[in-house]
């Protein structure tokens, strides 16, 4: 346990960013799934792929995720879109 005031107040920051960290991601996994599982289904993705869209934007500007995360899976989401309706 750290004894120096600021690194307590550092650990308290850090646990406070983990956890809202985990919840975005949490919340990336379901759109994504959300998109996949209307594409197996056979229905529109696009509301859920904008969504998707959306959330990966916010994630990546808020520093949870890279930006170039966030590219990399909206291509290969859009890629999974195209090839299903081709």
């Amino acid at each position: 346990m750290a004894n120096i005031k600021s690194q307590i107040k550092r650990n308290r920051q850090n646990e406070k960013r983990h956890v809202r960290n985990k919840a975005v991601r949490s919340e990336l996994r379901t759109r994504q799934k959300a998109v996949l599982a209307a594409v197996e289904a056979g229905e529109d993705p696009t509301e859920a792929m904008r969504i998707a869209q959306q959330k990966l934007d916010k994630a990546a500007q808020a520093g949870v995720i890279h930006p170039n995360q966030a590219a990399r899976r909206k291509a290969r989401l859009l890629k999974r879109i195209n090839a299903a309706q081709g």
